[in-house]
């Protein structure tokens, strides 16, 4: 299948690299330089959980690029500009694996083709240009941005098993979206700001912050019609920590390296959501406003 991954950082590398593993597929990844050059020059090496050296094509101009699939992957602040970017070229479905909410509806507004939504929970982490490590097998989960079957997503679901990839075809994608933004919630902010691994949150004081956040995440999923109890986010959140316990969280990279965050995507949308339905929700206003702050003051925002 002729692929294009849209955004091949650290996730977008190992996804990227993992298909290109496979003969019959024809991979092009969109990165930035150096990284770009690199795998150019040498390849895209996968260290770590998953070992493979793959020779992707590679550009910095993502273009009028045709191909059958397009996975984005970039941060949810560069959305909109993606959008803009893939709706010059043609695509047959596209999927987004991106964290936050919003996404799929930006880039739906944007191209004619299907797009799908999905979650992936595999550790990535760029290590030099040219190789990403694998920090941690997790799994994509993908199916129809509304709920449903869908015929593309069951084809790409096939993809990526082929190429060695744990993946799980859904049905329920919104209550999944959801889901998957309550353990962010929980996670992410709390690991950024005071810079532990993930699996800190399971313990005091962390662990009452953490927990408060999904239950307030899974409050403003109800209140926008979508099934997702207190008990099972909390549950998924802690879930996710034990599994990921050793790995540094994708915002916690951002801080690290004064990166913007997706902090608006993440507590930030719950915050928004829940403004627009006078709900409150305490703990996730307070760190979306900590981390908008660190982001202002590192120049960032």
């Amino acid at each position: 299948m002729e692929i294009v991954v849209f955004g091949a950082g650290s996730l977008g590398s190992l996804i990227g690299g993992a298909l290109a593993s496979v003969r019959s597929n024809d991979v092009t990844l969109v990165a930035r330089d150096p990284h770009a050059s690199a795998v150019r020059e040498s390849g895209l090496e996968l260290r770590g959980e998953l070992e493979a050296t793959t020779t992707p094509n590679v550009t910095t101009d993502g273009r009028e690029l045709e191909a059958e699939l397009a996975i984005v992957t970039v941060k949810a602040f560069d959305t909109a500009v993606a959008a803009e970017t893939l709706a010059t070229g043609s695509y047959d479905v596209v999927l987004s694996l991106q964290n936050g909410m919003g996404n799929e509806e930006t880039l739906a507004d944007a191209l004619a083709c299907p797009v799908l939504a999905g979650t992936a929970s595999y550790g990535a982490i760029l290590q030099e240009p040219g190789a990403v490590e694998c920090t941690g097998i997790g799994d994509v989960v993908l199916g129809a941005r509304m709920g449903g079957r869908s015929e593309p997503a069951d084809r790409i679901g096939d993809l990526f098993a082929a190429a060695g990839l744990e993946t799980t075809i859904a049905e329920d994608m919104p209550r999944r979206l959801w889901e998957k933004l309550a353990v962010n919630a929980g996670i992410n902010a709390i690991t950024a700001l005071t810079n532990i691994e993930n699996g800190a949150v399971l313990e005091p004081p962390a662990d009452a912050l953490a927990r408060a956040a999904a239950r307030e995440t899974a409050r403003i999923a109800r209140s926008c019609t979508v099934s997702l109890s207190n008990r099972a986010a909390i549950a998924s959140m802690e879930s996710v920590a034990t599994d990921t316990a050793a790995n540094t969280s994708s915002m916690r990279q951002d801080i690290l390296t004064e990166r913007r965050t997706e902090i608006d995507a993440i507590n930030g949308y719950v915050v928004d959501r829940a403004a627009q339905q006078d709900l409150e929700v305490p703990t996730n206003r307070i760190l979306t406003t900590l981390v908008r702050t660190w982001e202002r003051g590192v120049g960032v925002r």
